[in-house]
């Protein structure tokens, strides 16, 4: 009765294959991730540089964007440029299309929690940013964050020249997926790094949990379009979307334009 079996499956898998249905068939049989004893941050993160970061995002009043982003500019690059400051900007960006009136940022503290405690003790005391924090919550309407850590696959984000758009694409996932999520994507972003369009994948560990962010950079809509198209062209990236969108349980587009103080131009 085994060999007859094997027979039955040898037949089915010849069958899929002439039809075009392999990819389906083998989903079937894809093993699970192996339950994992380590913690997800240091299976998937980029241990040996201990980068934190800190997504911020801003919904501001409408009649106040101007001011606001004139005030945080010249507040990041206080802080960009102090080398007191264990912190730096990645990026800050106005949301184009997606929640209208929102500001985005993006921090990095390189050392990890020790730096971004030493940022934060040293700005409680700085009377000129505490003034700045009350003059810019009569800005605001809410505000959120997470701290994140990067994937170890994906470049770290660093500055680049314009000008450019921004996409930021948030994966709610279904809790215990991250590190099935891991190994798709350790093997996809290959697919998605010949225009350079790649900029940063990040984690969320304090805020929202199972929370990815994929920040990629276009000139412009059209060139977005061209490249996410152009990846289905390629011999793969249609298994990464069939096997990571059932690990979803919301997905968010922004589309963002650089502030004129982002290092991400």
């Amino acid at each position: 009765s085994r060999k007859l079996a094997l027979q039955a499956s040898h037949s089915l898998i010849q069958w899929f294959s002439e039809n075009g249905d392999i990819g389906w068939f083998r989903s079937l049989f894809v093993r699970k991730v192996d339950a994992r004893k380590d913690a997800h941050s240091n299976l998937l993160s980029k241990r040996e540089t201990s980068n934190l970061y800190n997504i911020q995002f801003h919904n501001v009043k409408p009649e106040c964007l101007e001011a606001y982003n004139s005030l945080e500019a010249e507040v990041q690059n206080k802080l960009h440029h102090d080398e007191d400051y264990p912190c730096e900007v990645v990026g800050s960006w106005n949301t184009w299309y997606g929640e209208q009136d929102q500001v985005v940022h993006l921090w990095r503290y390189r050392g990890g929690y020790p730096a971004l405690t030493e940022c934060l003790q040293k700005l409680n005391k700085n009377k000129e940013y505490l003034e700045f924090r009350k003059e810019r919550a009569k800005m605001l309407i809410s505000r959120r964050n997470q701290l994140l850590l990067e994937f170890s696959f994906w470049n770290e984000p660093l500055p680049r020249q314009g000008p450019n758009i921004y996409e930021l694409r948030t994966y709610h996932l279904k809790p215990g997926t991250m590190i099935e999520w891991g190994n798709h994507w350790a093997r996809a972003i290959k697919y998605r790094q010949e225009n350079n369009e790649a900029v940063g994948g990040f984690f969320s560990q304090i805020g929202d949990l199972y929370v990815v962010h994929h920040l990629w950079a276009y000139e412009n809509l059209l060139s977005r379009e061209e490249t996410r198209n152009s990846a289905w062209q390629k011999e793969g990236w249609d298994a990464t979307v069939h096997y990571t969108v059932p690990l979803i349980r919301t997905m968010e587009s922004r589309i963002m334009i650089p502030t004129s103080s982002s290092p991400l131009q």
